[in-house]
């Protein structure tokens, strides 16, 4: 299956990408080639784009994410950076999408299935899917109303054996429960 290639034409047209927070004050003379509607600032590259925007994840028709060290990026003006090979396709009803959990931080987010990371286990689910199941995902990670009838030894132990259940089938979470009644 080849990818499609993106580049400063198309890379706009429903994409998913994780951009990179970039130092603004080490491209202070960066020449800034786009500004969008909302504000945002482009500069394109032979190999990729860099970003200026206050507003990360859905963007028109895209989902754009920028990994940075802090935790909400959309409070102000952030530079990013993506490769166009960082780009992948992205729309409401495919399957494009997977989850991830870190249980250490008990954070949750969703994936591409073009992320060379993806290790084909996870079941991949459209956007709507997705979002569903990275709620219920928080739901067990923070409270434990949903364990109440359950018989378990360690809540932690039950929490992470569900939640990988959860992510590498298509049941439902309360038949994932059902076998600790």
């Amino acid at each position: 299956m080849s990818l499609k290639k993106y580049n400063k034409t198309n890379f706009h047209k429903h994409t998913f990408c994780e951009f990179v927070e970039v130092d603004a004050t080490a491209i202070l003379t960066i020449d800034w080639q786009y500004k969008s509607k909302s504000g945002s600032s482009y500069c394109f590259t032979d190999e990729g784009v860099y970003r200026s925007s206050n507003h990360w994840g859905r963007a028109a028709n895209c989902r754009w994410r920028l990994i940075s060290e802090i935790k909400n990026p959309n409070q102000k003006e952030r530079v990013g950076y993506a490769k166009w090979t960082d780009f992948y396709p992205n729309n409401e009803t495919e399957n494009f999408f997977y989850v991830e959990v870190n249980f250490e931080t008990k954070e949750v987010t969703f994936q591409h299935k073009n992320n060379p990371k993806y290790d084909g286990k996870a079941v991949l689910r459209n956007a709507a899917e997705t979002a569903k199941v990275i709620r219920q995902i928080k739901e067990i990670l923070e409270s434990d109303a949903w364990a109440k009838y359950l018989d378990y030894d360690d809540l932690e132990v039950l929490r992470k054996e569900i939640i990988t259940d959860y992510l590498t089938t298509n049941k439902k979470f309360i038949e994932l429960k059902k076998r600790f009644f």
